[in-house]
């Protein structure tokens, strides 16, 4: 079996008989997932702005209603009564009403439309980062199983060698030093074992708060799984998709836009509005009244004009306020320029970086391997010391230990390197997920 094909095999300490791999995860907790629920039901909120602006810009009808009942006492000055009218008058008015002219209504339009584009780009953050929490979620359950399968291993070993010792002090070949010292080791190996199990499940408690269940056995990385290098292979033009590309760079943009008709909306509240207007209606009045029942249609259209002329310096005070927060929004936009394109260039490095590690690490593990074997040999024979055994064992759990966390590491800065560019999907994913292996586990 090759030496590290431990670190690809490793099913869950528990669980149900099914696998699941990363894209099934995934999937589940884009359906279960409340804080993407949340995102979603946002978004929906936020495409609302446009219906809404366009509103401004389109007629409006309206119909009111009246009915009134009138007690009268009509008296000649210093006089007697001459009349009591009583009776009841009813009337209804259909108004319409279509704004001709009201320009912070049609900035309002433009501006509703990057509100929406801004919705939109928080929703793909949103779903950008459930794909960064799953995988990272995933990812800890597994480095957590294979830290504690190493730990295991480990400690099965150093207590071989501690039986070994205290058959050689029996037997006069060894002193109680190795003993002590086998001893001691494996010690330590029960305490490891002790706190990765905690951390096992302290990390399959978080993976759970995603799907809001119980995560079934997961599929670990294939043996054989070789990761790509970035493409393309120049990290500046990742840096430069990203300064245009990037989540952040986007929600920014949008921002500025706003804020740039905002501006131009509070400065319309010196301009005049013209509005058409129509009315249609009636009034009716009847009972005992001096002139009889009177029953009157009425029916009119015009332009209505209105210019405000003073408003206690708030348009101007408001103006300002819009301008200021547009020098903001410029300022923010171009720090998520410089920080989308650092992310970039770390995460590209990260890929570069962890893809030679893994590599490395590999090797490193037959080597420590094949040198854990020659100390035991040499042990036999009485060239080495138990404490050189020890030491190797301890050398062979700590590359198995690093190893499974470069190759995970890996992955994840695969993921976040798509992120910082805008581009992470569900096809990223099932990318990844080509690298795991369900057979493992069933």
């Amino acid at each position: 079996m090759n030496r590290f094909a431990w670190l690809l095999s490793i099913p869950l300490l528990s669980g149900p008989l099914h696998a699941a791999d990363l894209l099934q995860v995934y999937r589940d907790a884009r359906e279960s997932d409340a804080v993407f629920a949340a995102a979603r039901a946002t978004a929906e909120a936020g495409r609302e702005k446009e219906p809404q602006a366009l509103a401004g810009l389109l007629p409006t009808l309206g119909v009111t209603g009246s009915t009134q009942w009138n007690e009268n006492d009509i008296f000649r000055r210093d006089g007697p009564l001459l009349a009591n009218p009583n009776f009841n008058s009813n009337g209804y008015t259909i108004t319409l009403s279509q704004p001709l002219f009201r320009w912070q209504n049609w900035v309002a339009y433009g501006q509703s439309k990057w509100q929406v584009a801004q919705s939109e780009a928080n929703f793909v953050q949103a779903r950008q980062d459930l794909i960064l929490r799953v995988a990272q979620a995933y990812f800890d359950v597994l480095y957590a199983a294979a830290n504690l399968e190493a730990v295991r291993a480990n400690k099965t070993a150093i207590g071989q060698q501690l039986e070994a010792a205290k058959k050689n002090f029996e037997v006069g070949t060894a002193t109680i030093t190795d003993s002590q010292e086998a001893q001691a080791r494996f010690d330590l190996a029960v305490a490891q074992e002790i706190a990765g199990e905690s951390d096992l499940e302290v990390r399959q408690r978080a993976l759970q708060a995603i799907l809001g269940k119980e995560p079934e056995t997961l599929a670990p990385v294939r043996k054989d799984a070789q990761m790509a290098p970035p493409q393309p292979a120049d990290p500046g033009q990742w840096v430069r998709a990203a300064e245009t590309g990037a989540i952040p760079v986007q929600l920014q943009q949008a921002a500025l836009e706003i804020a740039d008709r905002e501006v131009e909306r509070q400065r319309a509240g010196h301009y005049p509005t013209v509005d058409l207007v129509a009315n249609k209606g009636n009034t009716t009045t009847f009972g005992s009244t001096v002139t009889g029942a009177l029953d009157t249609d009425f029916q009119n259209v015009g332009v209505q004009f209105s210019l405000p002329i003073f408003q206690g310096f708030g348009v101007v005070s408001r103006t300002r306020e819009a301008s200021a927060n547009r020098a903001a929004a410029e300022a923010s936009l171009e720090a998520a320029r410089r920080n989308s394109a650092l992310a970039a260039r770390q995460y590209y490095l990260g890929v570069v970086n962890g893809l030679a590690q893994v590599r490395a690490l590999r090797a490193a593990l037959i080597s420590s391997q094949s040198a854990l074997e020659s100390n035991k040999l040499g042990y036999e024979v009485g060239v080495r010391i138990n404490i050189d055994v020890l030491n190797a064992e301890n050398q062979v759990f700590v590359t198995r230990r690093d190893l499974a966390k470069a190759v995970l590491d890996t992955i994840l800065a695969q993921f976040r390197l798509k992120a910082a560019v805008g581009t992470l999907d569900e096809s990223d994913v099932v990318a990844a997920n080509a690298l795991l292996d369900t057979a493992a586990v069933r």
